[in-house]
């Protein structure tokens, strides 16, 4: 497949990446123009060159299996995470919010990614409403909460895939925990240096008792995040039905309380149609592997370091979890060695995958929707680029120091 016809997908991400800084009216008010421009730039050069039977294929791959299951997923999810109202607590000092961030990345590996950050982003950032400077609490937020707590279970993508194919459940917990663990305990250290630096110049937190409102929500979430284990159009009823609950039994107090609107849901989703769609070609590019024409990259991972950095740069702008299968068949596609004696390529093929999500808004399914979320309740977000200087410099050296260590 020529690389050619990647170039629709690059075109959405330099869209993404530019427009907003460069014609922010215009971008707000025609983004789904943006979208409908590159995904045409994909579809009818395709259906020219392919014909109506692949173009059909390729749009049912995009929309049903992929796209789909994901954004049902990511509504119910939003919408029900909308409906927990945490407040009150040790939240909104910097120890305080060392704990919520903590508590997050555990939470993550017990329902999810996802999950973990779409009940804990508002209550971070309404503990927080009084603070000057608040980029900070949604970049940390993103690395530890949205990325890093996955790596401890396979209950969300890419692991899902592992614990599909033969690996044990408790696999990662067991081979990627002594990673995170250090890497989270670093991260924390260094972020309430940070945060007691910044809070000094502003007013100090009120001190509230806590209260959680919306507990329904949380079982309802439940059922949103075991609806991925069903066929696309059943699991999508599912989510469908749970946000009908949510918004139907859930106080306008609550929802008010946690400046909860459409808004977010709106743009991300229709952002990630347009990505979804132009990525096709670039997936079965990286599918094609050592064939491909991605194969001068692919051939650079031969070992655990290599495989922790490739499979890492791939998984930070494109889908983490074709990343993470193309690689595990690379290292031997075989669970039990993989899993046991080979343990050490898949842990670096794991955590590769999954940590370097956090250096891009499009590197895992959460991060855009918490930057939405949070640029919607006032925080100033940078740009994609702006945010990738800053996660750079944040995790690149400490990326170094696992691969160093442990690969």
């Amino acid at each position: 497949m020529s690389p050619v016809w990647g170039l629709p997908f690059a075109g959405m991400i330099l869209s993404v990446a530019l427009l907003p800084a460069l014609v922010p009216r215009l971008w707000h008010r025609g983004t789904a123009a943006v979208v409908a421009i590159w995904s045409l730039a994909l579809l009818l050069p395709w259906a020219l060159s392919q014909g109506a039977a692949a173009t059909g294929s390729l749009l049912r791959a995009a929309v049903l299996d992929d796209y789909l299951p994901f954004i049902s997923l990511i509504a119910a999810l939003y919408v029900t995470g909308g409906g927990v109202l945490l407040r009150g607590g040790p939240f909104g000092r910097p120890l305080g919010n060392v704990l919520l961030l903590g508590s997050g990345c555990l939470l993550a590996g017990l329902i999810g990614t996802s999950g973990a950050s779409l009940i804990l982003i508002h209550p971070l950032l309404q503990a927080n409403a009084h603070r000057q400077h608040k980029f900070h609490l949604v970049l940390f937020f993103i690395v530890l909460v949205a990325n890093a707590g996955g790596a401890l279970s396979p209950l969300g993508p890419p692991l899902f895939l592992g614990l599909l194919a033969g690996v044990p459940f408790f696999w990662p917990l067991r081979h990627l925990g002594p990673i995170i663990l250090p890497f989270a305990g670093l991260l924390l250290a260094l972020f309430y240096l940070i945060d007691r630096h910044l809070a000094a110049r502003d007013p100090p937190a009120p001190r509230l008792r806590l209260h959680l409102h919306g507990l329904p929500n949380l079982l309802l979430m439940a059922v949103a995040v075991a609806s991925v284990g069903l066929p696309h159009l059943y699991g999508a009823g599912l989510c469908g039905l749970v946000m009908l609950v949510s918004l139907l039994g859930t106080p306008k107090a609550v929802r008010q309380s946690n400046m909860w609107g459409p808004a977010p849901l709106i743009e991300v989703a229709t952002l990630f149609a347009g990505l979804f769609i132009t990525m096709q070609p670039v997936i079965r590019m990286l599918q094609q592997g050592t064939a491909g024409p991605l194969a001068p990259l692919l051939k650079l991972a031969n070992g655990p370091a290599t495989y922790f950095w490739v499979a890492g740069w791939l998984s930070a702008f494109l889908d983490n979890a074709p990343t993470y299968q193309l690689l595990f068949n690379a290292a031997g596609g075989d669970p039990l060695w993989l899993s046991g004696a080979g343990s050490h390529n898949l842990a670096a093929i794991a955590a590769g995958s999954v940590l370097f999500g956090a250096l891009t808004y499009i590197g895992n399914a959460p991060n855009m929707m918490i930057q939405s979320i949070a640029a919607h309740r006032g925080v100033r977000m940078p740009g994609f680029f702006g945010y990738f200087a800053w996660a750079a410099l944040l995790l690149l050296p400490l990326l170094w120091l696992i691969q160093k260590v442990f690969f």
